[in-house]
Formats: C-alpha cells, structure tokens, sequence
C-alpha cells in the first residue's frame, strides 16, 4: 500500500516551507507515523552525504533526521549546485551528471522526471507517510511549462498542498490570492489550506486578515507561525546569511571574535552554527577587507568553484588581508575548498573548473590540489592526530563529518592532522587535511568539523589561552532537542487536527 502524502508548498522561495516540512516530520514521528521528506529539485550549495556516499540537499538530511531515519539520495533525487558562469552541477541520485546552462537543464527535464517518480515511489513503498516540499512557487508562470517539482508532483502524487505565505516580507494576502488566481482550476483543487509564516506581534490585529482569506479564497487558515529566535535549526539557502553581521561588535568581555569569508559561492554554511551558539564567541561573515577588522580566528568555508572564489578574494582584497593576519599569528582554517586556497597551487588539466591549467593559491599550506571530474563524497569518522598548534588541546579526541570535493590535495607531508578510520562505512586508514608548521594554520576536507563538541571547545579554549583569556563554555547543543522545540511551537501554531485530516492520517 502506497504511503499518504501531504505538500508543503510556498507563494516564494525563503518562505519557510524547509522548516515546516522538518517540523511536519518530527511532529508525525512523535505521533508514531512512520514519516520520510521528500523534495523533487533542490537547488542549493548546502548539501550533504548519505550513509551510501550519495549527495543530497542539506535541508533533506535536516527533515530526515527530525523524522528519525537515515536520509537517503530518494528523499531529494535531484541537486542543482551553482556554479560561475551561470551554470550548475546537476546531481542525479546522489551522483553527478554534468554541468548545464539553464536552457540545457531544461532539455534534460524529459529524462529527469522518471527519477522523480521513481524516487517518490520507492519512498512511499518504504514508510506510512511522504511530506513533500516543493521549491520557489507554483505560479512562476514562465516555468511551469517544464517544472519537475511543484504542482506536476502533487498531482502526480494527487497530494493535498499546504500554501505557505511570509507575511514578514509584506503583502501576504496579495502573495496567497495571486498564486491561487495563477493556478489552474485543477492544480487549485488540490490546495487544501493556508498558513501564514514568520508573524510578528498581537495575533488578534491579523485575525480580520485571516477571516478575509477564508472567506475570499473557500479555504481554512491551518494556522499562523510566529517568527522564532531561539530554535536553531539547519537553513537551506544563503539567503538566511543576509541579516548576519559583517562588523566586530563583541564586547569587551574577552570573548572570541570569529570571522567567516562570506564566498560567492559559499557552500555548507551550516558548518559554523554551532561557533556561533557559543556563549563567549562572536561569529560573523566578512565580504570585504574593510571588514576583516583583527579577529581571533579566521575561517574559508567550502565553496562550489574554488578558482572562481579564490580570484574573488584577490578582487576584494581579503587574500592580502589574510596573507597579513597570517604574519601576525592569527589562526587560519579552511573547509574543503577554503582549504584547496591555502595551498601553494591548484591544478585543473582537465578544465574541470577553469580553462587555465594552473593557478597560485594563498601559499599558507604547502599542498597542491589537482582537479578531477569524479566527486568524493563519503561520511567520515576518525581521530585528532596531531596535538600540536590549534590542535594541541585536542590529540586523540574522535571527530567525524563528510566529504564533499572534486579533486586530491597531496604535499602535507608528515602535517596530516586527521586520521581517518571509517569512510562511507567501510574501515580504512586514511589522513587528512594539513596543519603547517606554525600550527596555525590548518586545512581539512571534513565538513561538520565544528559540529564535534569535544574538538570544537578544545580549539576554542587553546585560541582563548594563547591570548590570555578564559572561556565560559556555552551550553551544550542537541539538535535532537532543538527539533523537538521547533515541533511544539509548530503544534501550538497549527490546527493540527486539521492537517491530519488533510492528509488522510488518523490521529
């Protein structure tokens, strides 16, 4: 018997919909249903890795964990990861297929919608109920010709749809009306409820709002979702970077300031959630030199085009800016491609990224990348192997996290400070990364890194004491619990007798 479905969609892209789906999924978990997510395309450079080593969006991995299984590449059969140039990686099933322009990916929508199908089909051949999410709108009426994501899946799946507004940007009632008027009369059958997002202030000013949606549109109100500051939980999209603060404004308190380069092409920003729930740290994304101030730690993140990226930052002046900080001992890490920039070169022969064979990198590292056209992708687990420099507080703690990387960097000879024990479940023994001399500076290919609460602190506390300062450690972090929150406002703000109903489930 085929699971139930139900479909979370959006008047826009940022509406909300990726953390309502997470919260729909923990909410049934808690229920006793046995619940999957599901999203047809994703675009975003925030991805993650199954057990299987397939790449799939981070906002799947989100929901799957607060529904209690393993995320598998069936949950988001489809990845778009930006590139420069405007084109994206297109990832099939967890695996890439090629890069494309728009108008070729459009071309290849005839064979990806089988895909799309079959991975809906399998998922709810496997569990008692499907939440789907879709992606932007359904009424972009220059695409809905082509789309493989919106309302051809919910009727495909004959999906009753949840129609998200976010009433913070302004115009909400305009933004449900107008993508109701915008659908066609089957497509518009097939909307079951309203719910208004992201609400701000006294619920009884809006009520005459919500009496006027029913009444225009036929349709209930399932509820209204205030705006929240306390729940933390994965974003999707970079968009969510925008209201972070690019200025030094910690206090004089002697906490640490952290500065992130805010790339073009960032990727996997949520690997620095957890700095910045620390209770003495300030976390902040730097776009320009002007902005690099002198911090305490200075971090590259992953990006999708490293060469592109590293020109950028030569453009803006940061590379000068870190080269500087450098001499002055601050530390410097870099993640997957911010650690490929740290190197002394990068070589693409084949063109994988650039039509130029070589390109000098930073020179903080002495390591080489060499670009390929296959992709690693593998969950990772091991051990600290070094306990020297930003290490040295944290020899033999465990660490584990993914890879997610096109290409090999080679030369850290002797200066691997990661040992690498299980790979995509499998044993091995394996290093990783580059701390260089000074151990100061230090270069990894494991996303999730700061994620490790014991290593995490360890790094934290040695930054601290080389600077004569102490650290008050913030709380401890449980995602599992943050669900949890984010599943008890959510019920509190949704008729969820209502959504059972819709959905076809018994309570």
């Amino acid at each position: 018997m085929k699971a139930k479905v139900l479909m979370v969609q959006g008047t826009a892209s940022h509406v909300g919909k990726s953390i309502l789906v997470a919260a729909l999924c923990r909410i049934f978990r808690q229920d006793g249903i046995r619940v999957a997510p599901f999203k047809a395309q994703n675009m975003s450079l925030n991805s993650f890795v199954t057990p299987d080593g397939g790449e799939i969006g981070r906002a799947q991995a989100v929901q799957a964990e607060a529904a209690g299984i393993p995320p598998s590449v069936e949950m988001n059969p489809i990845l778009l990861k930006t590139e420069a140039d405007n084109r994206s990686q297109v990832v099939v099933m967890g695996k890439p297929l090629r890069s494309a322009s728009a108008t070729e990916y459009y071309q290849l929508k005839t064979i990806l919608w089988p895909k799309v199908m079959a991975a809906l089909d399998k998922l709810r051949s496997e569990y008692e109920l499907v939440v789907i999410e879709g992606a932007g709108g359904p009424a972009e009426v220059n695409l809905k010709r082509d789309e493989i994501v919106n309302m051809r899946v919910a009727r495909y799946a004959r999906a009753p749809v949840l129609l998200v507004g976010d009433i913070e940007r302004g115009g909400v009632f305009a933004s449900l009306l107008g993508t109701l008027e915008l659908l066609e009369p089957a497509e518009r059958k097939l909307v079951k409820a309203l719910v208004i997002n992201k609400f701000r202030g006294d619920l009884s000013i809006l009520e005459p709002g919500l009496k006027f949606l029913e009444e225009r549109t036929g349709l209930p109100v399932a509820g209204v979702v205030p705006y929240f500051h306390d729940i933390h939980v994965a974003e999707e999209d970079a968009v969510a970077l925008d209201g972070k603060r690019p200025y030094n404004t910690k206090s004089t308190s002697g906490g640490l300031d952290i500065a992130v380069l805010r790339l073009p092409h960032l990727s996997n920003f949520d690997d620095f959630d957890p700095l910045e729930k620390e209770k003495d740290v300030v976390l902040r994304y730097v776009s320009a030199a002007d902005e690099m101030g002198h911090p305490d730690l200075i971090i590259i993140p992953g990006t999708k085009t490293t060469m592109a990226d590293l020109d950028w930052l030569e453009q803006r002046g940061l590379a000068r800016s870190l080269r500087e900080e450098h001499r002055k001992g601050t530390p410097i890490v870099g993640i997957c491609g911010g650690y490929q920039m740290l190197g002394e070169r990068i070589l693409d022969p084949g063109a994988v990224e650039s039509s130029d064979p070589v390109r000098e990198g930073l020179g903080l590292l002495p390591v080489t990348t060499t670009f390929s056209a296959s992709k690693e992708t593998h969950q990772v687990k091991g051990k600290v192997d070094s306990g020297r420099g930003l290490l040295l507080l944290a020899g033999g703690l465990p660490v584990e996290g993914y890879e997610i990387h096109m290409g090999a960097t080679r030369g850290a000879h002797g200066r691997k400070p990661f040992a690498i024990r299980e790979r995509s479940g499998r044993t091995c023994k394996r290093a990783d990364g580059c701390l260089d001399s000074s151990g100061q500076v230090l270069g990894t290919y494991i996303h999730g890194l700061f994620h490790n609460e014991e290593l995490r602190r360890a790094i934290l506390k040695q930054i601290a004491g080389s600077k004569g300062r102490h650290l008050e450690p913030g709380p401890d972090f449980s995602r599992e619990a943050e669900y949890d929150k984010l599943a008890e406002l959510i019920r509190r703000s949704l008729n969820m007798e209502l959504i059972y109903e819709i959905a076809g489930l018994r309570r």
